[in-house]
């Protein structure tokens, strides 16, 4: 990252899955009792998350993600959509501390998502939403990270019972806190 009097310039050669790194060290930090992953490819950093939370629920679609996911006390597979897995913890609720938003990239899937899971987040809990910030129009596309940059900006205008941020490299990770107030214990 390069400083100018002016801007901060960011680089266009970030590598990787950077984003990977930063929630793990979050999470590290933060330690959340109870981490759900909407959206897992092959548990990378699903996998990565285990030493750092009590308790894992990855969410896929794909049954042929589940040969990825370490087993353990602390992990569950759970294959279905995003949807079905919502009507589950409707009936059967959970307290997320640390929910990643990973499943489609869609707008209206990431807004969906966000909207089902959120009341199930606990206060002064941690929303992260991947693929806000493309670094071109071609990256906007479905196989990259499609238009979900379109609900993360319309979900950072409603910022009454949460905040928001985007870190701006591609493809972006957002960064989101529930509260009711801005310190927990005032």
């Amino acid at each position: 990252m390069f400083f100018s009097n002016k801007k901060i310039i960011l680089p266009e050669n970030t590598q990787g899955n950077w984003h990977e790194d930063f929630i793990i060290h979050l999470a590290s930090i933060i330690r959340p009792r109870i981490y759900v992953e909407l959206g897992l490819y092959h548990c990378d950093l699903f996998n990565k998350m285990i030493p750092f939370v009590d308790q894992l629920i990855g969410v896929d679609i794909n049954p042929e993600v589940g040969k990825y996911m370490q087993k353990s006390q602390k992990t569950k597979f759970v294959c279905s959509d995003t949807n079905t897995y919502h009507k589950h913890i409707t009936k059967t609720p959970i307290t997320i501390n640390m929910l990643f938003i990973d499943a489609h990239h869609s707008k209206e899937s990431v807004l969906e998502d966000f909207e089902h899971f959120f009341p199930f987040v606990a206060d002064q809990g941690i929303i992260l939403l991947h693929d806000g910030y493309p670094k071109n129009k071609k990256y906007s596309s479905q196989g990259y990270c499609g238009d979900a940059f379109i609900a993360i900006e319309k979900l950072s205008k409603k910022t009454d019972q949460y905040e928001m941020t985007t870190i701006p490299i591609h493809p972006g990770l957002t960064i989101c806190r529930k509260r009711t107030k801005h310190l927990p214990w005032k």
